[in-house]
């Protein structure tokens, strides 16, 4: 079993930044798919951005340019630099790993933009 828990959601002003990170405990495969995924109300879940274990990043159009992902020392972790953030990137976000065939989800942490 693998467990996920994010953090650095917030609420923050347009223009503004965070810093989203994941840590991942449990049985986990070595070659695997980190990721951020996010919920805007009424919208389903769409992908923001996914980096493999060998540190190759993947970009949502919308986000590139804005939004940095990056591994931490450990691995098992994963961050998400967001900057000129945009009322529209207002979602609940959650963390994704994918190893081993199976996809384990965060339970979400919700960003708020807004003046």
């Amino acid at each position: 079993q693998v467990h996920l828990v994010e953090s650095g959601g917030g609420l923050v002003q347009p223009g503004g930044s965070l810093r989203l990170s994941c840590a991942a405990s449990g049985s986990i495969s070595s070659m695997n798919i980190m990721g951020w995924y996010r919920q805007p109300p009424g919208n389903q879940r769409e992908l923001v951005a996914t980096i493999t274990s060998g540190g190759v990043p993947n970009y949502a159009d919308s986000v590139k340019g804005r939004f940095t992902i990056s591994r931490g020392n450990a691995k098992n972790t994963v961050y998400l630099q967001m900057n000129s953030l945009k009322p529209e990137d207002t979602a609940v976000y959650f963390c994704r790993l994918v190893g081993g065939g199976y996809p384990y989800w965060g339970q979400g942490t919700q960003v708020t933009v807004s003046s």
